[in-house]
């Protein structure tokens, strides 16, 4: 089967690093590959999952049962009364009987094939799931690391803001500056101290996050080594389109998706041709436990179901299947031009937020020499205080805004890794492969 989509063009910017299995290796960073492999372990949402693909496996087992034999055994006793003349007066019946369609059209077949088909999406929803953990571990980790440089930011501008309140406060007595330029100043201290408590706030509600996300309860400390935000490398490499449709597991699952669906459309379609099935039964009566194996008698029979009239039922469940599976055909269709619209849309992401990163750093720049000619020229009386507070409380804001603008360029950066990742085996996966 092919894609719905026709004559797929190439990316249109592509990089030249070359992405790995496990992306966020891709940043450097040991304390974020612990993490990572500390959830791939011990996250409940991930192993639930996990059992949902063990589930899906052992509906393809019942499912494949079909193609074998069903025996039963049975076993029946009483005893009469009143009790007769004869010797023994128990009704015991010992039994095996067995049934078995012979598969003529294939129609069991097909059927096992779209459970097999349906549990290998099952797995790639597994596989999905591992690469959202990996980048919300990510995506919390480095927001954590921000929120807590934003703290010693704001740290460092309350003692400044501080020092600048007692410097007026002593020009204010030599009537070199006015009460209100005192105000403002310590409104502006005021300000910063609010930014603390809203950046505190932060860095403990992002620990409780990224402890829950490990599968550890919140109030359980975590033992992190605080690091600097990763230096970032070019772009990945973003390959060909159909490269990307054979390694995302979001789009494997929804082929596999269109695959099964096919399969029971075949399946619905055998079964309008007649059946055959074979039926066997052994019987072993007698009214006495002594002669319980000397009387035994055994039936064969063969039996072919042709359906000639159902009111439509077949044909409606053919017209079904057959429907379902365009559904699925469009759906991996729309995943597909999804998948592409997230690369691109990365791509462009992350080069135009690097332009912006330059530009509020020249801002940045900009505003300390401003503030510290500022300060030069209220020192020596050419420049109101009025322009000393408004231009601190710029650069202040522009501090925070790069860092601010640090973490989306990181975000950024996910965001194209996770589009541009391949599935990888986790240890529950390796286990399972030892083990077959």
């Amino acid at each position: 089967m092919s894609l719905p989509i026709e004559n797929v063009q190439e990316f249109s910017t592509s990089g030249s690093m070359v992405l790995e299995d496990k992306w966020w290796t891709a940043f450097e960073d040991e304390q974020l590959n612990i993490l990572i492999d500390s959830a791939l372990r011990s996250n409940m949402d991930l192993a639930a999952i996990w059992q949902q693909f063990m589930a899906a496996k052992a509906v393809v087992r019942r499912q494949a049962s079909n193609k074998w034999p069903q025996i039963d055994a049975s076993a029946q006793t009483a005893r009469n009364f009143p009790e007769p003349d004869f010797v023994g007066g128990e009704n015991t019946q010992l039994g095996l009987s067995t049934s078995y369609e012979v598969d003529l059209w294939g129609r069991i077949r097909t059927a096992v094939q779209a459970e097999k088909l349906r549990s290998d999406a099952s797995l790639y929803d597994y596989r999905i799931a591992a690469i959202t953990l990996s980048s919300q571990i990510a995506s919390t980790w480095y927001q954590l690391l921000v929120a807590k440089k934003q703290l010693e930011i704001t740290d460092e501008q309350i003692a400044v803001n501080e020092d600048i309140i007692k410097l007026i406060r002593s020009r204010f007595v030599g009537g070199q500056i006015r009460a209100v330029d005192i105000l403002r100043q310590a409104q502006l201290l005021e300000s910063t101290k609010e930014q603390r408590i809203i950046f505190r706030t932060n860095v403990e509600l992002l620990e409780n996050q990224l402890a829950v996300l490990l599968g550890k309860q919140p109030q359980e400390p975590l033992e992190l080594e605080t690091r600097p935000l990763p230096q970032l490398t070019e772009l990945p490499e973003t390959g060909l389109p159909l490269e990307l449709v054979r390694r995302r597991p979001d789009l494997q699952r929804s082929y596999a998706l269109l695959l099964a669906a096919d399969r029971d459309m075949a399946s619905a379609v055998k079964s309008k041709y007649p059946r055959l099935s074979l039926s066997a039964r052994g019987q072993l009566r007698s009214n006495n436990f002594d002669n319980l194996f000397k009387n035994w008698a055994y039936s064969i029979a063969g039996n072919l179901l042709a359906p000639l009239f159902y009111g439509g039922r077949l044909s409606a469940e053919v017209d079904r299947t057959e429907a379902i599976k365009r559904q699925r055909l469009y759906e991996y269709g729309q995943a597909t031009l999804t998948a592409f619209q997230e690369v691109e849309n990365g791509v462009t992401r992350d080069i135009m937020q690097k332009e912006r990163l330059k530009n509020i750093e020249r801002q940045l720049v900009l505003a300390e020499k401003s503030n510290k000619q500022l300060r030069i020229e209220f020192l020596n009386g050419f420049s109101p205080y009025l322009d000393v507070l408004i231009g601190l409380d710029a650069e202040q804001q522009l501090r925070r805004d790069f860092l601010d603008a640090q973490l989306q360029q990181i975000q950024i950066r996910i965001d194209l890794y996770r589009a541009l990742a391949g599935g990888f085996e986790t240890e529950r996966e390796i286990e399972m492969e030892k083990t077959r």
